[in-house]
């Protein structure tokens, strides 16, 4: 027996190891691998064709959100023409805003602790300030603006 050792011993270390084999085949024959790479093509075609549905369906959406706003803000500006159109509103809104009168009356205004007017009205706020760096134009520059406005005129179309 030593002898069959010594004689397998020498052949397996000539002879090189074999890995195992694999198969060759993964079992699936050419007409299962074309209707797998078809199956393949329509699915990511079918998935590119849902995002685009998706994406209208979303932008629709948008839309019909949209022209509901846009629908409201129309009735809105729609009503308040209507209360335009109105004298007894416009008489009030003169009274409120502007703090009119009618012949007769005497009208109020409560002052503040701060010196400021009390209620509501239209305060007129003339406290603009410039960009930094910038001066208020001048009494002449104005003038001299209107001169040059003067010697150049707007031509309208028409006339």
């Amino acid at each position: 027996m030593p002898d069959e050792t010594n004689a397998t011993a020498p052949d397996s270390a000539k002879a090189p190891r074999r890995l195992p084999k694999l198969p060759s085949r993964l079992g699936l024959t050419r007409r299962a691998l074309a209707v797998l790479s078809v199956l393949i093509v329509l699915a990511l075609s079918y998935a590119n064709s849902l995002r685009i549905y998706l994406d209208q369906q979303r932008d629709l959406a948008e839309a019909n959100q949209q022209i509901q706003e846009r629908t409201a803000r129309i009735a809105q500006l729609e009503d308040e023409v209507q209360r335009w159109n109105d004298p007894a509103y416009i008489k009030a809104q003169a009274r409120e805003r502007l703090g009119w009168l009618l012949p007769g009356e005497t009208g109020y205004r409560v002052i503040g602790p701060d010196g400021k007017p009390l209620g509501s009205g239209v305060v007129l706020d003339s406290t603009s300030e410039l960009p930094p760096g910038e001066h208020p134009a001048m009494w002449f520059d104005r003038l001299w603006g209107s001169v040059e406005t003067a010697d150049n005129p707007t031509r309208r179309v028409g006339r």
